[in-house]
């Protein structure tokens, strides 16, 4: 491999400025959202006492699991020695950090009172798996960012094996740490499997690396940088593996629930019945968000294509954010039985006997989650316009020579 030039974006083109203002305005969408929010209380969301986790946590909970999916292209090329990837890995994990970012924030600002932080921190409850993931996101930018450093810092390029080691290690628990949320939460039948800790690292490979070639594929499209076939086509067969594996975890998690006798119910209202739920499980997650991309990245000459490639990608984007909607939203929407069977639910206020809680999304939860996306790429785009991340050419020339046989 050529010894490689990293450049930064000129940042002077019309393109580069329609898109700084786009999100830069998304940015400011969720800031005004935080804002009203904050003043006049979650009364103004679609969230009630039974979905007390809303839109803007699906947001969230996306973003930061791409974010450890992202750091995957860097971790190959550090942690596995694959030449081919190890020009990608400033790129990977400068987007790590900023989706990782754009999810804290949305996470944050969606709990209410985000100066309260601190007292998870004075008041740790080492009972609850989310008191931990405060942790655990701090120690995802230090690792980060130290492997950053060797990779940048020709003097400390012997740490760089060490660093990318230690935040391959970080984003695994991470994940982990994450997928526990709702793992190891008893109270909702619908989340609690150890599962769910697995599940969400293969599904954080398959979104950040969806989220990694559309980043990729429109910055070198737009500042004319070579891209070539031979890396496309290595992304586009690990996108491929990963679309899969996502699936398989999927199908072995709602085929244990709709086996167990106490999650019987929910599952088969979520699988057969005639909810929005329903609909984005089958529609969005395994139409959109998995057959599809397959389609065309397994089908001959069409898999080939560039266009192809980026909208396998956006789609599993699509399908990922319907998975989690599913997955948060409408496990909270079916009624909780705190009573045994043999007793009568009376409706009240509340909702009690309602067949399922309906959730709207109100347009301050849209706007803030809309924000956390335009903060990520708002850093992503200045990032690239102020540090050396982008390799000058990724033509297949340029790269390994043994790749073309691979």
């Amino acid at each position: 491999m050529k010894k490689v030039r990293y450049l930064e974006l000129e940042g002077k083109s019309a393109s580069f400025n329609f898109l700084a203002a786009l999100f830069a305005g998304m940015a400011a969408l969720g800031a005004w959202a935080f804002f009203h929010l904050e003043h006049s209380g979650h009364a103004d969301t679609g969230m009630n006492n039974q979905i007390v986790w809303g839109l803007p946590h699906v947001f969230a909970i996306m973003l930061i699991v791409a974010a450890s999916g992202a750091l995957n292209l860097a971790s190959i090329g550090t942690v596995f020695n694959k030449g081919l990837y190890k020009p990608l890995a400033r790129i990977s994990a400068w987007l790590s950090i900023s989706l990782l970012m754009g999810g804290v924030i949305v996470l944050v600002l969606d709990l209410g009172n985000p100066f309260h932080i601190d007292y998870m921190f004075t008041s740790f409850n080492e009972t609850s798996i989310f008191a931990w993931n405060i942790l655990l996101y701090p120690g995802f930018f230090l690792f980060t960012g130290i492997y950053l450093w060797t990779m940048m810092d020709t003097s400390k390029r012997n740490y760089y094996k060490s660093a990318g080691t230690a935040a391959f290690i970080w984003r695994l628990i991470l994940t982990s740490g994450t997928g526990l949320i709702f793992g190891l939460l008893v109270g909702r039948i619908g989340f609690n499997a150890a599962i769910m800790a697995p599940m969400f690292i293969v599904v954080s490979f398959s979104v950040g690396l969806a989220f990694f070639i559309i980043t990729l594929m429109a910055t070198y499209k737009w500042s004319n940088r070579p891209l070539g076939c031979v890396l496309l086509k290595r992304l586009k067969n690990l996108l491929v593996i990963f679309i899969a594996a996502a699936f398989y975890f999927a199908v072995i998690f709602h085929l244990t629930k709709y086996y167990s006798m106490a999650s019987q119910d929910l599952e088969s209202w979520l699988l057969f019945g005639d909810s929005v739920h329903t609909k984005l499980l089958w529609i969005g997650q395994v139409v959109i968000g998995t057959l599809i991309p397959l389609a065309l990245l397994l089908i001959p000459r069409v898999g080939e294509c560039n266009t192809a490639i980026f909208s396998a990608a956006v789609l599993v984007i699509i399908g990922t954010f319907c998975q989690f909607f599913v997955t948060i939203i409408g496990t909270q929407a079916f009624p909780q039985q705190v009573i045994g069977s043999d007793y009568q639910v009376i409706a009240s206020k509340f909702g009690d006997a309602d067949p399922y809680h309906v959730y709207s999304p109100s347009s301050w939860e849209v706007m803030l989650g809309l924000g956390g996306l335009g903060l990520t790429f708002l850093m992503v785009l200045y990032g690239f316009k102020i540090m050396r991340f982008l390799p000058e050419s990724l033509a297949d020339k340029d790269l390994d020579p043994h790749a073309k046989s691979a």
